[in-house]
């Protein structure tokens, strides 16, 4: 079944009442976050009613951090595409105003879990704070359910093999440090970046690398620098490519941007919507002394690049 978005949760369609959900932020949909949607999953089974996600937009972060750089790991879309591959078949997208900001916790599970969705089973992670002053824990949540009349389950905190913790954190400090790798690992895939190509100053056609550039926007800023990557086009082809997230020092500073060199690719694409994998850190971006000099390191990052990739 195809996923349905609803963003209110007043006066909702008897179908999108009654579900078993999985509360949560859910940036990024990590390994931790499917473990507390794999609990809503089992609900939802045995109690015979729509598998669903609650969350909210903006994130919460946005309205309290307001000055914090940018943080997030998926798009929207990505999330709402991620979470369907998982068989969710409600995402309520609700929207974090200031009136949902200033609830309760007992407000926020009477009037938007119970009265508003109508929940049968809500599925927590063991880390989950929810209403004004985050008052609301796991534990709160249960004596909630027991005088609303849904169930509650609460999901341990998962650890990688070397101890890390999974998190949403843990997946921002591997990208920062340059570690896609390891981001990848606590995702259960690459880390993602998608969006609309633009049109630049076309240097790299120039120089020979033609690239397509996509705008940062609100993601996390990886470790600026050179990676194999792998890019899905807009028809759904997934290429192997190289991509540089930088200021382009050597021929004149600009904003930080995705800029990715599609091997045996050559197509106008301006326009178009394309997600570039991060697969692997090849080197920092550096001031080179001339373009000479540049186009030859490029040729090798190249071939590094290929070989990682098997391309």
């Amino acid at each position: 079944m195809p996923l349905k978005i609803v963003t209110h949760w007043r006066g909702l369609d008897p179908a999108d009442r009654g579900a078993a959900a999985a509360l949560g932020n859910f940036d990024g949909v990590h390994l931790g976050h499917q473990h507390v949607i794999s609990a809503a999953r089992e609900a939802a089974q045995a109690m015979g009613v729509p598998l669903a996600v609650i969350t909210f937009d903006p994130h919460p972060r946005r309205m309290f951090r307001p000055s914090d750089p940018p943080f997030r790991l998926t798009t929207l879309d990505q999330q709402a595409s991620i979470l369907e591959s998982l068989g969710v078949e409600r995402l309520f997208l609700l929207p974090f105003d200031y009136a949902m900001g200033s609830m309760t916790d007992r407000q926020f599970a009477e009037n938007v879990l119970h009265a508003g969705l109508g929940v049968r089973h809500v599925a927590v992670g063991f880390d989950i704070s929810f209403g004004t002053g985050r008052t609301g824990t796991p534990k709160t949540m249960q004596a909630y359910g027991e005088a609303f009349g849904f169930s509650v389950s609460i999901t341990p905190a998962l650890t990688m093999p070397d101890g890390i913790k999974i998190s949403s954190s843990a997946v921002r400090e591997a990208l920062r440090d340059g570690e896609p790798a390891a981001a990848a690992a606590i995702l259960g895939r690459p880390f993602a970046i998608e969006g609309i190509v633009r049109r630049g100053r076309q240097l790299g056609r120039k120089l020979g690398f033609p690239t397509a550039n996509v705008a940062l926007e609100d993601y996390v800023a990886p470790r600026l620098g050179v990676y194999a990557s792998r890019t899905r086009m807009a028809d759904g082809r997934l290429l192997a490519s190289v991509s540089n997230i930088g200021r382009n020092p050597t021929v004149g500073e600009v904003e930080a941007r995705l800029e990715t060199f599609i091997f045996e690719f050559d197509a106008d694409i301006y326009g178009e919507i394309i997600e570039t994998q991060l697969i692997a850190y090849l080197r920092p971006e550096v001031k080179f002394d001339g373009l000479p000099a540049l186009i030859e390191q490029m040729g090798r990052d190249c071939l590094e690049a290929r070989g990682i990739l098997g391309a």
